[in-house]
């Protein structure tokens, strides 16, 4: 799959968990400064788009600048999204319902494993 896709994949996981979990009846609902917002399937797109392009720009800086390297930098690829993803575990935590948590944590996990495995090489 080349590099320029695998955000466009992970954009399209993101929607269909978002999907299933709505399917289930969970309501993905997070505390905001200025009170409660839902997360819709325009901002789950955006932002995994957004971050997907910018994720491709890293691995590409990590791969030329560790390019002696026998694997490329893969390590440092892999151990970046998982700092990044940690990072972004803290915004499903907002949740208002456990279930609004447990969907948004899934659907973290998902678009972190499509980008980071789909972008290591």
């Amino acid at each position: 799959m080349p590099r320029w896709s695998v955000p466009l994949v992970a954009a399209a996981v993101s929607v269909a968990v978002l999907l299933v979990g709505t399917a289930l009846g969970v309501d993905p609902a997070v505390r905001a400064a200025t009170g409660t917002q839902t997360v819709g399937l325009a901002a789950v797109i955006v932002a995994t788009l957004v971050v997907g392009y910018a994720g491709w720009g890293v691995r590409a800086l990590l791969g030329r600048l560790l390019s002696r390297r026998p694997r490329g930098g893969v390590g440092a690829w892999l151990v970046t999204c998982g700092v990044v993803l940690l990072v972004s575990l803290l915004g499903p935590l907002g949740g208002v319902t456990p279930g609004a948590v447990a969907l948004l944590v899934v659907e973290h996990v998902a678009v972190g494993a499509v980008l980071a495995l789909g972008l290591r090489r």
